[in-house]
């Protein structure tokens, strides 16, 4: 399994290159993408990346939300603020879906970096 983030889904989408849409392309042709619940709200909540996504988002799978999730991904985000980082909520929440079920998230910018340096997130 492997997940993805919001802007290599997009990239992805529009047909754009990259190492992130390489991955993504064979995780999904392989049957082994995940979508953290935080991805499938922000590409729902665009008009066009839903439109483009409609048909195939029923078959990829979500990350599920475990117990303790909430209070982990607060934790994890205090102990970053705390070290002087800015990481926003929805990154908080997607680097948690995704250090809960060990799985490496693809991702097309930085703002993961400090999770998986901090945090225990793997990136791909």
């Amino acid at each position: 399994m492997i997940a993805t983030d919001t802007s290599s889904l997009v990239a992805y989408l529009k047909g754009e290159k990259g190492n992130d849409v390489d991955l993504l392309d064979s995780a999904a042709m392989t049957g082994q993408l995940r979508l953290p619940p935080v991805v499938i709200t922000e590409i729902l909540s665009d008009e066009a990346s839903s439109k483009m996504l409609a048909g195939v988002l029923p078959d990829i799978l979500p990350l599920d939300v475990l117990d303790g999730f909430w209070s982990r991904a607060g934790k994890s985000r205090r102990l970053l603020k705390r070290m002087g980082f800015k990481p926003g909520v929805a990154d908080a929440l997607i680097a948690q879906s995704c250090i809960d079920h060990d799985v490496a998230l693809i991702q097309r910018d930085g703002d993961f970096r400090q999770f998986a340096k901090y945090c225990g997130l793997k990136l791909a």
